[in-house]
């Protein structure tokens, strides 16, 4: 074995949604009924904000009312209530840990999701999240910002020892990590890739050749 860390994106990849609500959606709509129109930016700025349902509102200055936003804001509980490990992950992560590999998640999304994913999974050794870092993947700083809370540092050898990073993007998961010197591994849960679930991951980390 000769992988020194490892890094996971989270939504698709070790954590799953089972009941999907889209309060951001539903924000956003608000403040299209009152004349403020949807802008490109925004979802990069939804998840680049560390700050609650209320404090998104006002930064993208959406006007709702209380009792409105009371129900997005039930909404988005529900959500985030429902967010579930996989399974596999769940494995994976374990059998990873047992020998060793140090672990990170690196992920974009909202700062209401980041305390399920952390609940979930205690045992991580970093969490780079978008709302937290300030950058989205694949953003390289991303990347860079993950390895050094994990301790690593990409391009560096130990003996043969490398970083690989798994997600279900192919953009943010394998092209983004492999543009910075890390091992970018594609899940694919269709079952039509070569990693279908990270307990195949996970075997394939730890019977690369020393």
């Amino acid at each position: 074995m000769n992988y020194r860390a490892v890094l996971v994106d989270a939504f698709g990849t070790i954590v799953r949604i089972r009941s999907v609500t889209h309060p951001y959606r539903s924000l956003l709509k608000e403040g299209l009924r009152g004349g403020r129109y949807p802008k490109p930016s925004d979802i990069r700025t939804l998840l680049m904000f560390d700050g609650d349902l209320a404090q998104a509102a006002e930064l993208l200055k959406i006007t709702v009312r209380p009792e409105r936003l009371d129900q997005i804001q039930d909404a988005l509980d529900r959500e985030v209530h429902s967010i579930e490990a996989f399974p596999d992950a769940l494995e994976a992560i374990q059998s990873l840990q047992a020998q060793q590999v140090r672990l990170g998640v690196c992920s974009n999304l909202a700062a209401p999701y980041g305390a399920a994913l952390k609940r979930l999974f205690p045992t991580l050794d970093a969490y780079a999240l978008s709302y937290e870092i300030g950058v989205l993947k694949p953003d390289p700083v991303m990347y860079r910002s993950a390895c050094k809370l994990l301790g690593v540092g990409i391009g560096e050898r130990f003996g043969d020892e490398r970083i690989a990073m798994v997600g279900d993007s192919l953009r943010c998961d394998c092209h983004g990590p492999r543009a910075v010197g890390i091992n970018g591994l594609h899940l694919d849960r269709s079952g039509a890739g070569r990693i279908t679930n990270l307990m195949d991951f996970a075997s394939q980390i730890l019977t690369q050749p020393s």
